[in-house]
């Protein structure tokens, strides 16, 4: 993968963004999204945002190496403290990190008093806090993306600021992968699904089919053949 040739999770992230944007893109490593997006005249300018210096090197050298850094600036920031006023930055993109971390992110960003018009995240585990996160601080979430990379599901969420009322099913599977119902979509959770097989095997040989824990797991296989059905 290179700025040329983006990775599939990387380029349905790309599909995304908004054309003219000003991106920040946050925890960048090679920068190859902005740099790709730079390169397609898609955005108008990129602040590259990352918290250690070795990534951020990585990606001071991609953007040079294709003469990009008249319409871009790379800084050593933690998170969205890369982004400045002045950039009129409208369009942020997370990708690549635990929902965890991108919800930590956005919530320092809104302690700072930052808002953006567009926001595209793809956590690599953990989706449904950044969707609980998105629910219960003014932004809805517009439109959703599932792709598989290797043997890895990668979800893709678009945000913008409004008010929306999310379900526990919304935000646990995604209140657009659910009704697109994707092959990819299926995949994902078949394979959670014979991921929670192999635990019902190891608490029924430990005897614990009665347990709270049991139970619990026995939920969530339902839930999810129901969804999937």
């Amino acid at each position: 993968m290179d700025s040329t040739h983006l990775s599939t999770r990387l380029s349905a992230v790309a599909e995304f963004v908004p054309l003219g944007a000003r991106l920040a893109d946050i925890g960048s490593d090679h920068a190859y999204l902005p740099a790709n997006l730079l390169r397609n005249h898609k955005i108008t300018y990129a602040v590259v945002g990352e918290v250690a210096k070795g990534p951020l090197d990585n990606a001071a050298h991609e953007l040079r190496k294709h003469d990009l850094l008249a319409t871009s600036s790379v800084r050593l920031a933690d998170g969205l403290a890369a982004v400045k006023n002045t950039d009129a930055i409208d369009t942020i993109t997370i990708a690549g990190m635990g929902g965890i971390l991108i919800s930590d992110i956005l919530a320092a960003g809104t302690q700072r008093g930052q808002s953006f018009e567009t926001l595209i995240l793809q956590p690599n585990t953990d989706e449904s806090v950044v969707r609980r996160w998105l629910n219960t601080h003014n932004y809805v979430i517009t439109d959703e993306e599932i792709v598989q990379e290797d043997n890895h599901f990668y979800e893709i969420i678009l945000a913008k600021p409004g008010n929306q009322i999310l379900s526990e099913i919304d935000i646990a599977f995604g209140p657009y992968l659910r009704i697109k119902k994707t092959s990819v979509f299926v995949a994902k959770w078949q394979k959670e699904r014979d991921r929670i097989m192999l635990i019902f095997k190891n608490l029924e040989s430990a005897g614990k089919t009665n347990t709270e824990n049991y139970k619990n797991w026995q939920a969530w296989y339902n839930q999810i053949n129901e969804v999937i059905s």
